[in-house]
């Protein structure tokens, strides 16, 4: 018998600690306007539930600058690719010369470059890729490396690429990581020179993984002019100018962390059935209220 009375004395304290109460169904008055609320509730947090499994299936993307040098393994050195075509210039006469403030002077670099002939051998395409240091400089398309200098050489060109660094093909990455593709100059004086001044932005993407990639923007202004000596007439080029910003543009990849999309949930599911319940609730009051008023006077 005393065994008895403590289990029934334990289950009377469990109860007394349980805080989800059961009303007994026959207590309870199901309702049209119940129903059609309950209806609509559920495809309300279907809907939320949905865009939020999204979000969290989904990546974002985050940027953010700092003042550093990322990519400190490169060894000082930036890899340049440059595509360009010069339709009424000889490929003889094409080279490309590369100089900076540390004294690197090179002149008719020809090393991982590649020159096809246009125009039936009267224009040239040159492809080349190059390193350059991390310090200003300018890397120049001219004549300067041929053996023989061509009297009136034309500089009117097209360019199809320049970019710096690794290649970045990210969707929700727009960056000017090849700001001068497509440059288009065949229409200019073919004795001028073009001088492309460039800022170089140091750029890093982190993935999902932690792996990093590393690349590099830059914004452009350039002018179109005809340089004169005392000698006479300076032969015309094609000059890439370019200076290093200090800051760095970093984009991160990431995702919705699980506790995060949990708890979202869980405000939909229980803040859409507590207001559920209050319209609910006041819809039943207003309704029961107008019924005993009917009565009333029909009484």
């Amino acid at each position: 018998m005393r065994d008895d009375q403590k289990q029934e004395e334990t289950f009377v304290m469990n109860i007394r600690f349980d805080i989800y109460r059961k009303v007994p169904k026959d207590l309870t008055q199901p309702t049209y306007t119940g129903a059609f609320i309950s209806i609509l509730c559920c495809f309300f947090i279907l809907f939320l539930f949905l865009s939020e499994l999204t979000g969290f299936i989904a990546t974002e993307i985050v940027n953010e600058l700092y003042v550093d040098d990322p990519d400190k393994d490169s060894g000082g050195k930036i890899e340049v690719s440059l595509n360009i075509s010069l339709p009424h210039l000889h490929c003889d006469l094409v080279g490309l010369d590369i100089q900076d403030e540390m004294g690197r002077h090179e002149v008719g670099h020809i090393d991982n470059s590649m020159k096809i002939p246009l125009n039936q051998g009267d224009g040239c395409r040159f492809e080349g890729e190059f390193s350059i240091n991390k310090v200003p400089g300018n890397f120049h398309v001219s004549t300067h490396s041929a053996t023989a200098q061509p009297q009136s050489p034309d500089m009117t060109h097209n360019i199809h690429k320049l970019a710096f660094g690794e290649k970045l093909q990210v969707r929700k990455v727009q960056g000017a990581f090849n700001a001068l593709g497509g440059a288009d100059k065949l229409s200019s004086n073919p004795l001028a020179s073009h001088d492309y001044i460039l800022k170089i932005v140091p750029t890093v993407y982190e993935d999902l993984s932690g792996r990093q990639r590393f690349s590099y923007q830059y914004t452009v202004a350039n002018k179109e002019y005809v340089a004169y000596s005392h000698t006479g007439r300076i032969i015309p080029a094609i000059w890439f100018r370019y200076d290093l910003s200090p800051i760095t543009v970093k984009y991160t990849e990431r995702r919705q962390p699980f506790y995060r999309f949990v708890t979202t949930i869980c405000a939909i599911v229980g803040g859409t059935f507590t207001v559920a319940g209050i319209i609910d609730s006041c819809i039943f009051t207003a309704s029961e209220a107008w019924k005993k008023i009917q009565i009333g006077k029909m009484s």
